[in-house]
């Protein structure tokens, strides 16, 4: 029973828990990275002036393809 709880939505997202810790791991750490970003680009708005929304589109365009099953672009 406690391995089903770590496996199921990964089965059902057609990925291994391996591959999901992976993809969803790097996804939390861009989304870190871009809310950084953001933060210091608001202390210090001459710095950072496109990380945070350049990150969240790789994010976006990460976790749509993932979803469609296409490659990223």
């Amino acid at each position: 029973m406690t391995a089903n709880i770590f496996t199921r939505h990964p089965a059902e997202s057609g990925e291994t828990y391996c591959t999901h810790l992976r993809f969803a791991s790097g996804v939390g750490f861009q989304l870190i990275l871009a809310g950084l970003a953001a933060i210091v680009h608001a202390v210090f708005p001459f710095l950072c002036k496109t990380t945070a929304s350049r990150l969240l589109t790789r994010v976006h365009d990460r976790v749509t393809a993932a979803r469609t099953g296409a490659k990223p672009g």
